[in-house]
């Protein structure tokens, strides 16, 4: 099943909305709104410079640091009496509910990092490690297929054209 394209301005919206709503009582410390609208902040750099590789990709880490500490801001501030006032409620309700549409922006976030260019690898050298368990038992590293790899800090002479021996065609 295919989602369907979802706009970076969208997601920025709905989770502004969220955190505001998250904000209205005061059970949640400023470290939960300082953390949530400063990665808000970031996604409105990645829409203003779209080409930006790093700009989508530091608001995909700042959402994905969000869901831990949203889940600590909540595990730790939740209320433990169970006469919670209605705005109480509707604004830890709204704080849960961001938390849970998280994982889902992730995953478009970093669909359009994808779309920009950017690549997911994981490059750890396990063979420059010596005496390394994983490295011996045939554990390699996915990185970038480098074939095609030119050195550039070897110094050759440069081409000369046209060659020496023959004359140069006059433009026609």
């Amino acid at each position: 099943m295919e989602l369907p394209a979802v706009s970076l301005k969208a997601i920025i919206l709905v989770h502004w909305l969220l955190t505001v709503w998250g904000c209205m009582n005061h059970i949640l410390p400023a470290s939960y709104a300082w953390g949530n609208f400063s990665v808000l902040a970031v996604g409105i750099w990645a829409i203003v410079q779209r080409d930006s590789l790093d700009a989508i990709a530091m608001f995909l880490t700042g959402l994905l640091l969000t869901v831990l500490t949203d889940i600590i801001h909540i595990s730790v501030f939740y209320p433990a009496h169970d006469h919670l006032g209605d705005t109480t409620r509707f604004s830890v309700g709204m704080a849960i509910f961001s938390l849970l549409l998280k994982p889902l922006a992730c995953y478009l976030v970093y669909r359009m990092y994808r779309e920009r260019g950017g690549e997911y690898t994981f490059n750890i050298d396990l063979e420059s490690l010596s005496g390394s368990h994983f490295a011996h038992n045939g554990v390699t590293s996915a990185s970038q297929d480098r074939s095609t790899y030119e050195p550039i800090d070897q110094s050759e002479a440069p081409p000369q054209w046209p060659p020496p021996g023959k004359a140069a065609q006059p433009p026609y």
